[in-house]
């Protein structure tokens, strides 16, 4: 049986394959979480702000992405955390995948084992 909503919600875009190897993960610990679609839901600014300032812009833009990609140079050029957040807000899917939020901090990205170990002090 799965524990209790522990305030986990994971951010992300519902077809990515990277979401749903973490959904799978979380549902197989048994853990429950909110999933918030930020492709349909949209993200504010504030989120936004809050992780580029706990993992730096660096890692919450996915400038490997095809949608970054696309981009032309001059909006690639120059980037600095204000355009980065611009960015993202105006195109979601430049947001690395998935955020899952743990109340009192974030993990960007899924690793199993990193899962594990920051969910560990969680239960």
């Amino acid at each position: 049986m799965p524990h209790p909503t522990q305030g986990l919600r994971l951010y992300g875009i519902k077809a990515c394959d990277t979401m749903k190897k973490a959904r799978t993960w979380l549902d197989q610990q048994g853990l429950s979480y909110d999933f918030h679609d930020y492709k349909s839901a949209g993200i504010d600014r504030a989120h936004l702000e809050a992780w580029c300032d706990e993992h730096g812009w660096q890692t919450v833009l996915n400038r490997a992405g095809t949608t970054f990609r696309k981009l032309d140079d001059a909006q690639k050029a120059d980037l600095d955390q204000a355009k980065a957040i611009e960015l993202m807000l105006a195109q979601p899917s430049m947001i690395k995948r998935p955020v899952l939020d743990l109340g009192d901090r974030t993990l960007i990205g899924f690793k199993p084992d990193v899962y594990a170990a920051e969910l560990a002090t969680k239960n």
